[in-house]
């Protein structure tokens, strides 16, 4: 019976995959990659950088305010590139990057929107709305990029700090109760962030 759970564990997908980012969560490229997904999630990439910042927070809480802000960093970074294809780019890339996440039905329905809400689309980036909707949204609208940008750092830094705190003051039982409850944690994980889509959906219409 112990031999069949430890079948039944070993090929747990989820766990396989859980088990694999642990363990090379401090390996030679982790900041590469976790820099990569920040940028990239800010503009086109679907996936957020939490996947590799959360599993290197575990392994080294007292840098965990180090992650936060090498994600900030990047996450800026890679909202500059969404809001230039706002700005630059929103009749080709920026427009089909919009309709893709479902929010592009009515052009002039989501200019209204950013006209309306102004800068508090781009404090939005502390909620679970995708950044990069933001980031496009902001340069499609003409938002000063000076502001945009302080804005943007602002709320990633919240967005990005919230998590490493709550890992600096509670990684052991936050890493015990992952470990326990790991699909549960993902099943709401991907809810949060279909959640915050929809969000977006709302707002831009």
């Amino acid at each position: 019976m112990t031999d069949g759970v430890q079948v039944r564990q070993r090929w747990n997908p989820l766990r396989n995959l859980y088990a694999w980012v642990m363990r090379n969560a401090e390996g030679p490229h982790a900041w590469a990659v976790m820099a990569a997904i920040a940028f990239a999630e800010s503009s086109f990439f679907p996936m957020p950088p939490d996947f590799v910042m959360i599993p290197m927070a575990l392994k080294r809480r007292e840098r965990a305010f180090v992650f936060a802000a090498w994600c900030t960093l990047w996450s800026v970074a890679g909202g500059i590139l969404g809001y230039a294809i706002g700005s630059m780019l929103y009749n080709s890339v920026g427009q089909w990057l919009i309709q893709v996440y479902g929010m592009g039905g009515d052009i002039d329905a989501f200019r209204t929107a950013y006209n309306k809400y102004g800068a508090l689309i781009v404090l939005q980036g502390i909620t679970p709305i995708p950044y990069k909707i933001v980031t496009i949204a902001s340069g499609f609208a003409g938002m000063n990029i000076g502001l945009f940008l302080i804005l943007s750092v602002i709320t990633r830094s919240v967005r990005f700090g919230a998590v490493a705190g709550l890992i600096y003051f509670f990684g052991e039982p936050v890493k015990l109760a992952i470990e326990k409850y790991l699909e549960v944690v993902l099943v709401v994980f991907l809810v949060i962030v279909v959640a915050g889509y929809m969000i977006a959906r709302y707002v831009f219409h």
